[in-house]
């Protein structure tokens, strides 16, 4: 799955993180990449973060068919626009990031002034339709979160290593409810030896993690040649864009 952030743990698999936030690449939860993660933000160091919203949310959310008023989940959610698309469609945005920089960044580059409360382990940061709780994603409950219609996950899942992929889905499972659903973006590399098939496909681990509480559907897929910026002078390699749509086994 995903070569993830450089200087952080490195996976087995092969999803790459795009850009940060929207549950994005924008928070790299573990113990031990915690102290990493704060000093990226500290230093700037930043370009993993999109400065627009992301195409694949724009084009295929409103398949969704989600009414006004529904509250969403952003897990690992940085600073990202994403958000704020989402909150002008009329729905509660609840994101959670470990940062405070990050957090900061994203109410004063909006323009926005949010008030703050401590909720337990959390500092909630909140304006009009968007809230972002900041602390450390394994350590909320469902209490700390409210109801949840659905999660946003842009490359949260796959910014992170293969032991806490594990952990990060058993935990999302505990604090939302069964019927909530997940629309999940991800890139992911073609390992070497794959069949086009199979790189086309729902990917095996993703299926492992998922399928015991969601339905999975894989709604698009756009292969794209795209170079490692981290190694420039490779060849260029694919890159299967992929839009899922998973649904909550207790929804039906």
């Amino acid at each position: 799955m995903p070569a993830i952030l450089p200087g952080f743990a490195s996976p087995a698999l092969h999803y790459r993180p795009r850009g940060g936030g929207a549950g994005g690449a924008e928070s790299v939860m573990s113990s031990r990449d915690n102290p990493l993660w704060l000093q990226l933000w500290r230093d700037r160091r930043t370009d993993f973060h999109q400065k627009k919203v992301n195409h694949y949310l724009a084009r295929f959310w409103p398949d969704l068919a989600r009414p006004q008023g529904s509250r969403i989940f952003v897990p690992l959610c940085g600073k990202s626009l994403d958000m704020i698309w989402l909150a002008e469609q009329g729905h509660h945005v609840i994101g959670v990031e470990l940062s405070p920089v990050a957090v900061r960044a994203f109410f004063r580059e909006n323009r926005l002034q949010p008030s703050r409360r401590q909720m337990g382990d959390f500092t909630l940061w909140e304006h009009g339709r968007i809230g972002i709780l900041c602390g450390d994603y394994f350590a909320l409950d469902k209490a700390d979160l409210g109801p949840i219609d659905t999660v946003y996950d842009r490359a949260a899942l796959t910014a992170l290593p293969e032991d806490i992929r594990r952990l990060y889905v058993a935990h999302l499972r505990r604090i939302v409810p069964a019927s909530a659903g997940v629309f999940l973006l991800t890139i992911e590399d073609a390992e070497e030896g794959d069949s086009l098939v199979q790189a086309l496909g729902v990917d095996e681990e993703l299926a492992t993690l998922y399928s015991e509480g969601f339905e999975i559907s894989l709604e698009h897929v756009e292969s794209v040649f795209e170079s490692d910026p981290q190694a420039p002078k490779q060849p260029p390699r694919r890159a299967e864009y992929k839009v899922y749509r998973l649904s909550g086994r207790a929804a039906g």
